[in-house]
């Protein structure tokens, strides 16, 4: 595993706790209210938090998979939470030995009346789950990190106005005053994050998400984004858009016009590209669609990169 960044003042605490547990990976209502039960999970011996420990390697997960999906192949998710309801599904997805990308706001409660970002909402969103105790779900691996933000630089998502990447930073120092412990993690990839002077202290990792016809081959992408991100000091969250990244050969639809769904052929040379990053500290796809990922040879090909995840060095979202 690779040294913590030298950089981080903090880091005595949360590297032990990264040395001990060595696992590494939701929209939510602006009027839910906090469960008075919530913050309160079972208290935890250190045998019991061995005793959950995820499956080994990075987590290789998918957006909107129900955590009774996860198993041999899918070891992680993505879904939306509430404060009322996040202990629960923490619970749901350590039952099962698997991991969470955390995401605790939804998109159009942090956004202003035309539509662009708003970070003092996204604060009070965040906000609404300090009171809730996750400390355990951090420390034995079932969280692999906070999902700040989705595509910040996709202007067309924002109002037409790309997020600035202190912004992003912002974000992170936020959550770290929350969470200390909590790796932070942004949908944005590290070419992007690496296009201005930011120095990241406290985000932790951004993420590439592959698509077919991005121009770029595959194997140069990959490399390009964990350059980037060794130039910054970040982690690696990969991906593919596998219903709309398609280069058109699997002749499945996407959601979009003229988008199409990845074939096995795709999932398998890009997914191996991809986790062939040692920096890379999870593997996440867009996203669940059972009459896609039901496929008997879509299924096969899952299962191989599944395998190369699950065998890819327990890399931590924290460098």
């Amino acid at each position: 595993m690779l040294l913590p960044r030298s950089r981080r003042i903090a880091g005595g605490m949360r590297a032990v706790a990264l040395t001990v547990f060595a696992g590494t990976l939701g929209a939510c209502g602006a009027t839910d209210q906090l469960d008075p039960d919530a913050g309160s999970p079972p208290p935890q011996t250190p045998e019991m938090v061995s005793a959950n420990a995820v499956a080994p390697g990075v987590v290789f997960a998918s957006f909107d998979l129900d955590p009774s999906a996860i198993g041999t192949v899918h070891t992680g998710t993505v879904r939306p939470t509430t404060p009322s309801s996040v202990i629960l599904y923490l619970n749901s997805v350590r039952a099962k030995k698997g991991r969470v990308l955390l995401k605790l706001h939804g998109d159009n409660a942090v956004r202003n009346s035309d539509k662009s970002f708003n970070l003092d909402k996204w604060k009070t969103e965040v906000g609404r789950f300090k009171n809730v105790n996750i400390t355990s779900y951090i420390a034995d691996g079932t969280i692999v990190g906070h999902f700040l933000l989705d595509e910040p630089h996709f202007p067309s998502r924002w109002g037409n106005k790309t997020i600035p990447q202190a912004t992003v930073e912002a974000m992170a120092t936020y959550s770290k005053q929350l969470w200390p412990n909590m790796p932070t993690i942004v949908n944005a990839p590290p070419s992007w994050l690496d296009d201005q002077p930011v120095t990241y202290t406290n985000l932790d990792a951004g993420w590439a998400m592959f698509m077919g016809k991005s121009g770029t081959a595959v194997t140069k992408y990959a490399t390009n984004q964990a350059n980037a991100a060794k130039k910054k000091g970040l982690g690696l969250i990969a991906g593919l858009n596998v219903l709309d990244g398609g280069d058109g050969s699997s002749g499945f639809p996407g959601n979009y016009p003229n988008k199409f769904a990845m074939s096995a052929a795709e999932l398998r040379s890009y997914g191996a590209a991809l986790l062939a990053q040692i920096r890379v500290c999870g593997f996440v796809m867009w996203k669940f669609k059972s009459s896609y990922y039901d496929r008997a040879d879509i299924k096969s090909a899952m299962t191989e990169i599944s395998a190369k995840a699950r065998s890819h060095a327990a890399t931590s979202c924290k460098q």
